[in-house]
């Protein structure tokens, strides 16, 4: 193969087979959007476990509602990469309830255990660990993993632009996984 051999692209007629279930064109669209898409993932959530699942999902869900596309209204790209970021997000919030309820679970361990002298030490610095982020940081914590907000409302609550607390979000959540070791 020559270096100046490529892709083909996904053509009117791909995507006409792909709304009527055609699994090959589907395999094509897969192979060409793939890396990117992962990409894009990747930066959202940071672990390259995490971004596969999230491909996968995502890859799922561009299958199954590929009906709803609208040329009309973006490109094809542009749509899968919102399906893809979306799905990233989704997967944070998860792994932050998760995780908030394993930590709460473990401060009702506590409370039921005052008389004990051990303390579950995954739990015991938790206070210091996020006063440890900067403010900015915790606040978006707070307000979107601790509050409940989606990025939209936390947005709006702070007074911030939308791209500056998604920034601030994925930054937080590095750094978390950083101070407690599990980067």
């Amino acid at each position: 193969m020559s270096a100046t051999n490529h892709k083909k692209l996904i053509t009117a007629d791909d995507i006409t087979l792909i709304r009527s279930g055609d699994k090959t064109s589907f395999k094509k669209l897969y192979d060409l959007y793939s890396g990117a898409l992962y990409g894009i993932a990747l930066r959202v959530v940071i672990s390259e476990d995490i971004a596969r699942d999230v491909l996968q999902d995502g890859f799922v869900k561009i299958w199954k509602n590929f009906t709803s596309y609208d040329e009309k209204k973006g490109t094809l790209f542009t749509w899968m990469s919102n399906i893809i970021k979306n799905t990233a997000i989704d997967q944070l919030r998860k792994k932050a309830a998760k995780y908030e309820i394993h930590v709460q679970d473990k401060f009702v361990g506590m409370a039921d255990k005052v008389n004990q002298t051990k303390q579950e030490t995954d739990t015991i610095d938790l206070k210091d660990k996020l006063r440890s982020l900067s403010e900015d940081h915790r606040n978006v914590i707070n307000t979107v993993y601790l509050m409940g907000h989606t990025h939209e409302d936390a947005a709006k609550e702070l007074g911030l632009p939308l791209g500056t607390v998604k920034t601030r979000v994925r930054s937080a959540m590095k750094e978390l996984k950083r101070i407690y070791g599990t980067e």
